[in-house]
């Protein structure tokens, strides 16, 4: 996924970001959330980002996407959110599902 990402960053404006409230689904250690943060940075700058020619950040360096996320969940049909592949899933596997992984696909 990186090399094919990064070499975009030549092409023209790249925004890369690392899904850290992603990982609230099911990481619920805040301290192995920001070890997993840095590493993926890392991995990101290993295989050639560069941060002089594109933006790079955390879902939650940005505010607005909490803002956002509320605003598309009033809007998005129930329905729509049961035929999530992740939710289904972890349903089908008898596993109880957090309201996070339930909503993520807003």
């Amino acid at each position: 996924m990186m090399k094919p990402a990064i070499e975009l960053q030549d092409r023209g404006e790249a925004f890369y970001f690392i899904a850290n409230y992603h990982s609230m689904t099911s990481l619920f250690e805040a301290e192995q959330r920001r070890r997993n943060s840095l590493d993926v940075a890392l991995d990101f700058l290993a295989c050639g980002l560069d941060p002089n020619k594109s933006v790079f950040f955390k879902q939650s360096d940005v505010p607005e996407v909490t803002e956002l996320t509320w605003l598309l969940t009033t809007v998005t049909p129930m329905g729509l959110l049961e035929r999530a592949t992740s939710y289904k899933d972890k349903i089908a596997k008898g596993i109880s599902p957090n309201h996070g992984l339930f909503a993520y696909p807003c």
